[in-house]
């Protein structure tokens, strides 16, 4: 499943999927290492959403908000808690 970067909570993570900004900030992200099938981890996002630290490649990076948007991740460990395997230990009795 593709979301931007942006709707990611902290601790989540996921693999760059594709980059669709253009121009001078496409080219300044790549950059700085956010290219396809690179994994991310969302550290800290401010009250209002901007800015966004990320865990990339070993390093902490901030991102804006606008530029978090434009950047398509597929998230990891993402299930549909209705199918998802439930031990039988949990159940509600």
């Amino acid at each position: 499943m593709l979301k931007p970067l942006s709707n990611l909570k902290k601790g989540e993570s996921g693999w760059v999927k594709k980059n669709s900004t253009t121009g001078e900030l496409k080219q300044k992200l790549l950059d700085m290492g956010i290219v396809s099938n690179v994994q991310v981890k969302i550290l800290k996002v401010a009250p209002l959403g901007s800015p966004i630290d990320i865990l990339i490649k070993g390093y902490q990076l901030t991102l804006r908000k606008e530029e978090a948007e434009k950047i398509l991740v597929e998230v990891e460990g993402v299930t549909n808690s209705k199918s998802a395997y439930k031990p039988p230990w949990h159940k509600k009795y």
